[in-house]
């Protein structure tokens, strides 16, 4: 399996034609640029600078008329990372992105994942980027995936759980 770096990833944001949206399965993330703001948030200071070039993506696209979704699917009680990331939320939001959250126990009895339970993220209904991790959470790289079939199934997760999920400013962990 080929693996695109999350730099070639984020090249994907420059190509898409109307939605991008991205399906959250971890509770822990292990991103190097992150571990700094993450310890220091764990301290008490709050810093989100280092997520600055992300922000300035996602303004360039939502202000053009694009759609950038999430569902963060997150086991209740929180981890202290999905606490950061929640309290982080507000300013990706602010840049444009929409955000709903979802608890593990809330997803339907039975239910499968696609592409082995692994995150990604779904352009314009027809490209997925799947999200690999090593045994310690760190990324290893997105595989692209255009194969319908498999395309079609995440479109029908996406669906289903973009309505059962909260509303950032709704949910209260």
């Amino acid at each position: 399996m080929e693996l695109i770096s999350s730099a070639e990833r984020n090249q994907l944001f420059e190509s898409f034609a109307h939605d991008a949206f991205h399906l959250e399965l971890r509770d822990d993330y292990s991103v190097p640029n992150e571990e700094g703001p993450y310890g220091d948030w764990l301290k008490g200071t709050v810093d989100d600078s280092f997520m600055e070039p992300w922000l300035q993506l996602m303004r360039r696209v939502t202000d053009s008329g694009k759609a950038v979704r999430r569902v963060r699917v997150v086991t209740e009680p929180h981890s202290s990372y999905i606490r950061w990331e929640y309290a982080t939320t507000n300013v990706n939001e602010e840049a444009g992105e929409s955000i709903r959250w979802l608890p593990r126990h809330k997803l339907p009895a039975g239910f499968g994942l696609p592409v082995a339970g692994n995150d990604w993220w779904l352009f314009d209904d027809k490209l997925l980027a799947v999200g690999h991790f090593d045994d310690a959470g760190r990324v290893l790289g997105s595989e692209v995936i255009e194969d319908p079939t498999i395309v079609d199934e995440c479109i029908r997760v996406r669906d289903l759980l973009w309505d059962m999920a909260t509303p950032h400013n709704e949910y209260k962990p």
